[in-house]
């Protein structure tokens, strides 16, 4: 009894830290993005995508005041609850299209060999939803 007890201890804490360590509170894996990945991506929202989500993500960027539909807020809780990291991956790659949203969401195919700069710029559109 007592080395099922310990077994059961054990296997218990194995699965916490896995789960702390390498999912998120979505249930998905977070990948480690590299401090020079995360500056490219940093790069990539200043430069693409911040001109329609705004520099804060809150759908106000200068080109995007003429857009119909306006763009997408990422500082909208539901939204971020609702939105898996695979679907963010989707749509920064294949544009809205790849999802069934706007043509107006520009794709990016250049970054599709870059996964830690995707991985990047879904840590940027997380952190912009405070999750």
């Amino acid at each position: 009894m007592r080395t099922l007890h310990k077994t059961f201890l054990l296997a218990l804490a194995v699965a916490t830290l896995t789960t702390a360590c390498g999912k998120g509170g979505d249930g998905e894996k977070k990948t480690a993005v590299s401090e020079a990945a995360l500056a490219e991506a940093k790069t990539v929202f200043a430069q693409r995508c911040a001109t329609c989500h705004g520099p804060e993500g809150k759908g106000d960027g200068p080109a995007g005041q003429a857009l119909n539909p306006k763009p997408r807020t990422f500082s909208d809780k539901d939204w971020q609850a609702k939105v898996t990291d695979d679907h963010l991956r989707k749509i920064i790659v294949g544009g809205g299209p790849a999802v069934g949203l706007s043509p107006m969401m520009a794709p990016n195919p250049d970054l599709k060999e870059k996964p830690q700069v995707i991985d990047g710029l879904v840590q940027i559109v997380r952190d912009l939803g405070g999750k």
